[in-house]
């Protein structure tokens, strides 16, 4: 009785300890292979599991400014490995500057070394030369690089992150918000499409000479090649960079830049559902827009603003559940407990952008000129279609309980600023002529962006439009009045060094 006692009870533990392993192997699994296993048995059963997440896009003609398609373009999106793309503005920077070097080392600390794949595996206190870092965060989208470029530049991670999103601020990025430098999932970290198309464009524009490693292939360090994530990269003609991302919260994201025949375009793709429908949907894109841009570079460059802070637009975000992972080549992370978030408030400085973003109030005249050609050195330009919408408030809808793991959706209510007094343009004294244009709100958009540029010389002027009839056409001169001799010449050199057409005259 005692002996079958005994093996009754060691029965019954070694049950329980096998039920202990299963649960234990459970928990410890791969979380790409459970989520492998659970789409096979939806399947199974004739279910299906669909991956919805919420997905914009944006295309911009780079050469006229022009938005040339959009969709959800300033809806809140998760960037996911996008972020990097801001990591290494910041990371140009500084080799600009001459603080750094391409050969000089960065050290990997123990939080650099214990970020979540995708990574280059590096250990602690082992070192990276920054041209190699910067190849990795382009091909691999290495996380513990980007920690270790973060804590390099700005002393630990939540110090860079509150660069990147000042930098993006000065950019025009009304909408971003960086959490971190790597793209790994934070709620608070959020972008919009025409924001990142904004960053593409001016990465390309402040850095040409560092913007080349977007195009790297191949990147083979150690003895370990690692290839481009981004698959478009020699398989569709003209494009040169630039980067992917994706986590279960983002989907699969995309920016491109495609250059042919002198035309520019930068597209992006955000919350694709798997990257063979992210990719699809950009060949589409770029395929598509690139015969419809200019070959002519009429638009300004995107200017950093070095304007003090404003109060920023308030995000409050949904819950939306982070990701264990922000790997790129392995996209199958489980999802985690949602996170509920908090409001974010920044300071935002007037955006960058050499696009209008704030209305001018301007006085139109009418005169009927001489059958002489217009003396503008910018006659009739291709259309400054804004590439930055003006600041909002974006309020997300919640999409259920706080354990939903519904994908969030935005809605924006735009209020523009009280209208500014009319500006009455003075007799007497220079004007300066910033183009001449077909349709009135082309002429006052120019007025915008040249008073932005150059809002040191050009804020106390006088904004107006001059409608002139030339024949049986309308045109539209962009002038700003009030100035002396000195002030305008000055205003048409620095306006013309940034690529605004300008001339003074004498009123």
């Amino acid at each position: 009785m005692i002996r079958r006692s005994a093996t009754s009870r060691g029965a019954h533990w070694g049950i329980v300890s096998l039920i202990a392993a299963v649960a234990l192997v459970a928990v410890t699994s791969d979380p790409a292979d459970a989520a492998r296993k659970r789409k096979k048995g939806a399947k199974a059963h004739g279910r299906t599991l669909p991956y919805q997440p919420p997905s914009s896009a944006f295309v911009i003609d780079v050469n006229s400014g022009a938005v040339l398609f959009q969709d959800s373009a300033d809806a809140l999106r998760h960037p996911a490995s996008l972020t990097k793309i801001m990591t290494l503005y910041l990371l140009f920077e500084q080799l600009d500057a001459g603080k750094i070097k391409l050969d000089t080392q960065l050290t990997v600390s123990a939080r650099a070394a214990g970020q979540a794949p995708s990574k280059l595996g590096l250990k602690p206190g082992q070192t990276i030369a920054v041209e190699d870092a910067i190849k990795a965060l382009v091909t691999k989208s290495a996380n513990d690089i980007a920690v270790v470029v973060a804590e390099a530049i700005g002393g630990n991670v939540d110090e860079f992150a509150r660069l990147m999103t000042q930098k993006a601020r000065a950019l025009g990025m009304s909408r971003t918000v960086y959490r971190n430098a790597s793209g790994l999932p934070d709620p608070d970290q959020v972008t919009s499409a025409r924001d990142q198309a904004s960053l593409g464009r001016a990465i390309q524009d402040r850095f040409p000479r560092h913007y080349r490693y977007f195009a790297t292939p191949v990147f083979t360090y150690n003895g370990r090649a690692m290839r481009n994530h981004n698959k478009l990269l020699g398989s569709v003609a003209g494009i040169d960079g630039i980067k992917t991302g994706y986590t279960n919260a983002s989907g699969f994201n995309l920016v491109s830049s495609m250059r042919r025949a002198g035309r520019h375009i930068v597209a992006v793709v955000l919350g694709g559902r798997s990257g063979g429908a992210r990719d699809a949907q950009m060949r589409g894109l770029v395929g598509k827009y690139i015969e419809l841009a200019s070959a002519k570079r009429t638009a300004p460059i995107i200017a950093e603003t070095t304007e003090p802070p404003r109060q920023a637009p308030k995000f409050a975000v949904s819950s939306v559940p982070p990701t264990t992972s922000s790997n790129d080549a392995s996209p199958t992370a489980a999802l985690a407990t949602p996170t509920p978030v908090t409001a974010a408030s920044l300071a935002v400085p007037p955006p960058g952008s050499a696009e209008p973003i704030q209305p001018v109030t301007v006085k139109t005249i009418h005169v009927k000129a001489p059958g002489s050609v217009d003396n503008s050195s910018a006659a009739v330009s291709a259309p400054q279609t804004s590439s930055q919408p003006a600041p909002v408030q974006v309020a997300l809808a919640e999409q259920g309980s706080a354990t939903s793991t519904a994908p969030y959706s935005a809605r924006a209510n735009i209020s523009l600023p009280p209208p500014m007094p009319k500006a009455h343009p003075r007799s007497s004294g220079w004007v300066v002529q910033v183009g001449a244009f077909e349709d009135e709100n082309e002429a006052k958009q120019r007025l915008n962006s040249a008073q932005i540029r150059a809002k040191t010389l050009l804020g106390t002027a006088d904004a107006f439009t001059e409608k002139v009839l030339k024949g049986d056409k309308a045109l539209f001169r962009a002038r700003f009045a009030g100035l002396d001799k000195e002030k305008a010449e000055a205003a048409c050199r620095y306006l013309k060094r940034n690529d605004i057409a300008c001339v003074a005259l004498k009123n």
